[in-house]
């Protein structure tokens, strides 16, 4: 069976322009016309490759490298191997993503599965539903009444856009996703199996029986957004479910109705917000972090993986446990349980002697 390849090598480039690329300057006596066929993490990579290096647990990793140019912060470059040459940066990390953008730009948003262009055989598109030119629709895919699409968007198979739901330009639609009562921005990335824009969990509860409350919200998803797979984001009840611009959301993550999501923050994977909670911007959340509903997390705030917030959280704080807490207390907390469970298992040592 043949190796496939997924993401084809689209360009080499030469020394020099991986330089500039990264905003790296080449060292004196480097070769700025050799040239990178690839890219590869450091054990892996050999003389035509690009690689990076910023996190201390891999400096043995940085000092057997055969990679042929390695970015790499300040405070590793004297680490780099004497066959390797090193692009010094402040942020290598960053630096790498744009190599890998210009080399695999194929890698940058799922695309057709079918590797089709225009409206597909076999896709289902409302004669009421508005398709700008460049709109790829996989077969399967269903495009809803009045529903709208702009140009450069990706709508993978099976794939399901409900009525009057609205999606710019560029953005792309992976396969087995449903989106109902939406408006999407651009260049939005919405990966396979995610559900936007399903009932919010209302209810109102009494001793006899629980009685559904209609969800009639939307969900209003920014510009730059990216929504990992298996995802659930519900609608608004009364008012609109947001997720503001340049936020990114990890898989098998959920948004309870009426939340609000402020710009660029960052959600890892199996987090729980519960409705009507918000997130001023640029808040990280680590993983299976849970909050509870109608609170606020200030700006900047980052919470802990597996952390339960009961309460808001102060921006530009740092918080963690459960019950979450300032993390300085968390730590001190944590400490004081150790010690003092060691020396109660000390004492019970001692007494059993």
């Amino acid at each position: 069976m043949a190796d496939p390849i997924f993401f084809p090598f689209a360009t080499s480039l030469d020394f020099g322009e991986v330089a500039s690329i990264s905003g790296s300057q080449l060292p004196a006596g480097a070769d700025a016309a050799r040239r990178v066929e690839g890219a590869a993490a450091l054990e892996m990579a050999g003389p035509s490759d690009v690689a990076y290096m910023d996190n201390p647990k891999y400096t043995e990793a940085l000092a057997a490298t055969k990679a042929g140019l390695c970015l790499v912060s300040p405070r590793f470059a004297d680490r780099v191997p004497a066959g390797t040459v090193a692009l010094v940066s402040p942020a290598p990390y960053h630096a790498f993503a744009k190599v890998l953008a210009r080399c695999f730009p194929s890698a940058l948003r799922p695309e057709s599965v079918f590797a089709s262009q225009g409206v597909a055989p076999g896709a289902i598109v409302h004669a009421t539903a508005v398709i700008e030119p460049g709109v790829t629709v996989d077969p399967g895919a269903v495009i809803g009444p009045g529903a709208e699409v702009g140009a450069g968007t990706v709508v993978a198979s099976h794939a399901v856009i409900g009525p009057q739901v609205r999606i710019g330009r560029n953005c792309s639609i992976g396969a087995g996703s449903t989106i109902q009562s939406a408006l999407i921005g651009n260049r939005v990335i919405i990966h396979p199996g995610a559900r936007i824009g399903q009932d919010g969990f209302g209810f109102a509860m009494s001793p006899k029986g629980h009685m559904k409350v209609p969800q009639v919200g939307r969900v209003i998803i920014q510009d730059d957004v990216e929504i990992g797979a298996n995802s659930c984001i519900d609608r608004g009840a009364s008012r609109d479910t947001v997720i503001g611009e340049g936020t990114k959301i990890d898989n098998l993550v959920q948004i309870g109705h009426n939340c609000v999501i402020g710009r660029h923050c960052v959600i890892c994977a199996q987090t729980g917000l519960a409705g009507s909670s918000t997130l001023e911007d640029f808040v990280v959340l680590g993983g299976q972090v849970g909050l509870a509903g109608h609170l606020t997390i200030g700006a900047g705030a980052q919470i802990a993986a597996q952390s339960g917030v009961a309460g808001d959280v102060p921006r530009g704080s740092r918080y963690g446990g459960y019950p979450a807490q300032p993390a300085l207390a968390w730590a001190r907390e944590s400490a004081l349980l150790k010690t003092l469970v060691a020396k109660r298992g000390r004492k019970s040592d001692s007494s059993a002697d």
